[in-house]
């Protein structure tokens, strides 16, 4: 839908990772690797973006950062729109991909029926504000978010070893949001 309504799925995607993450400030390189994007069409948008007032930029050393404008007036409809637009699924995927998750799924009844007031999601990252992202999605989609973090080591030495448990998990119905299990 992003896509149709901005005529670039480059564009669409900076926006929403910008728009999901408005405290956040990106060099190009660092938004083309999280939307696996080329970094000059990332460079091309974000002129495009910033000419409309939707992203501003400033300077820090040789590296020249971009963040959303909260000032603009559009602001508050776009984000809106984007979280609509990207579901709950699509808004943990685009929050999640920027806080150097490794791999994020959801499982368990929402799998199935996406309708249900809440959702289990298991992360494999080394973050320590995995807590306030979560509570940020919660709260703006209005559903129960119940997950589990395990950092690297931990998810690859129990993978290793073969624990029942994380075995099944692996093994059952999910939405892969990111990376390999």
């Amino acid at each position: 839908m992003l896509e149709k309504l901005f005529t670039s799925g480059i564009r669409a995607d900076i926006m929403s990772l910008l728009f999901n993450n408005p405290e956040e400030k990106f060099y190009v390189r660092e938004i083309a690797r999280l939307t696996n994007k080329n970094a000059s069409g990332i460079k091309r948008e974000l002129d495009k973006l910033a000419q409309m007032e939707l992203v501003t930029s400033e300077r820090e050393g040789n590296l020249k950062y971009f963040r959303v404008n909260r000032n603009s007036s559009l602001f508050p409809e776009l984000k809106g729109l984007i979280a609509k637009s990207l579901g709950l699924p699509g808004a943990l995927k685009s929050i999640l991909n920027a806080c150097d998750t490794k791999a994020a799924f959801i499982y368990g009844p929402y799998v199935d029926d996406t309708n249900l007031p809440g959702l289990d999601l298991f992360v494999v990252s080394d973050s320590g504000n995995i807590d306030k992202i979560v509570s940020d999605i919660e709260k703006r989609f209005g559903r129960e978010i119940r997950y589990t973090v395990m950092n690297q080591s931990d998810y690859k030495a129990m993978k290793k070893s073969g624990d029942r448990n994380l075995k099944k998990l692996l093994a059952s119905k999910k939405i892969l949001l990111m990376g390999r299990l």
